[in-house]
């Protein structure tokens, strides 16, 4: 009997705790995280949530409109919270029909496409130069046949953030 008086006890005292903290900033602050946390919809961004006065605050960025509703709903839903200001940004989605990603500057998109064509065995990696300027890169260089040449340029096209590609390798067949 007084084992049970002493868990009731604690579950009480458990639940009083919970409810204050609830509505204390920092309270709300965990438990809108929290919500976040489990939700898949929004469980992989990182949101930045802070309260004051029992207004939430949240900023970041996701990468869908449906995300940014959904983190928006969470935090109005949450216990003691009062208003959500939304600074969410949603990240401009990559041009399907060019390839082009506004979230790549010029010398990670000039990265990635080496690194492409060092990891493609049907390209000259090493002899080919790449430049990228405002996602249009251009290949100089030489390569020892025409379908290396058309190669190395499909492998540029298809590598994140590139717009256009400017293909001025040059064919130099290699010597028996």
């Amino acid at each position: 009997m007084l084992r049970r008086a002493g868990s009731l006890l604690g579950i009480a005292v458990f639940v009083v705790s919970m409810a204050a903290c609830s509505k204390s900033d920092p309270g709300i602050t965990t438990a809108v995280k929290t919500k976040l946390a489990a939700d898949d919809t929004v469980k992989a961004y990182k949101i930045d949530v802070d309260t004051k006065d029992a207004v939430v605050t949240l900023t970041g960025t996701v990468d869908s409109a449906d995300a940014k509703t959904k983190a928006v709903e969470l935090a109005r839903a949450t216990k003691g919270v009062t208003g959500v200001v939304d600074q969410l940004s949603v990240a401009p989605a990559a041009v399907a029909t060019s390839g082009a990603s506004e979230v790549l500057t010029d010398p990670a998109i000039t990265a990635a496409v080496k690194t492409s064509l060092l990891a493609d065995p049907g390209s000259s990696g090493l002899k080919i130069d790449v430049d990228t300027d405002h996602a249009i890169v251009t290949l100089k260089g030489t390569v020892a046949t025409p379908d290396e040449k058309t190669r190395a340029e499909e492998v540029a096209k298809n590598t994140s953030g590139v717009s256009s590609v400017v293909n001025n390798l040059k064919v130099v067949p290699k010597k028996q």
